[in-house]
């Protein structure tokens, strides 16, 4: 499978690091090998240079001209939907889950604990029958 991935204009970029950390902005502009100018103002991350290092590049990308306007890149981030296509890829669904576990108590965990213990119990005697009846017909 070929890199798909370019530090590119338009790309769109996840923020793993930083004050904007978790939050995800389009490219604007490359700067330098290290630095890009970002900007997503439908995210509430304001036109600032970003380190290479403290992003995360994405599959989704956009269209807009080098050094674009900020009011261009909210009309090509709207357009496109790129919130709504970020929100379901399973990048974010995965962070979000484990924002989820994170945030957990003591009490949560002993609830998920039990209440996985008894769907493991009712797939076993599920099985258990199932197994029963085919040792019956002689089929296993």
């Amino acid at each position: 499978m070929p890199f798909r991935k370019y530090v590119e204009i338009g790309r769109v970029a996840f923020l793993a690091d930083g004050p904007e950390k978790g939050k995800i902005a389009a490219i604007v502009n490359v700067i330098d090998q290290n630095k890009v100018l970002i900007d997503g103002p439908t995210t509430g991350v304001s036109r600032q240079a970003y380190a290479l290092k403290q992003m995360h590049l994405t599959p989704l990308k956009v269209k807009f001209p080098f050094d674009a306007s900020t009011k261009l890149v909210r009309k090509e981030l709207t357009a496109n939907k790129v919130n709504e296509k970020w929100a379901e890829s399973s990048w974010a669904k995965r962070l979000e889950n484990k924002a989820k576990r994170a945030n957990m108590t003591d009490f949560d965990r002993f609830k998920l604990r039990k209440a996985k213990a008894q769907r493991n119990r009712i797939i076993t005697v599920a099985l258990n029958q199932k197994k029963k009846a085919l040792r019956k017909a002689g089929k296993i």
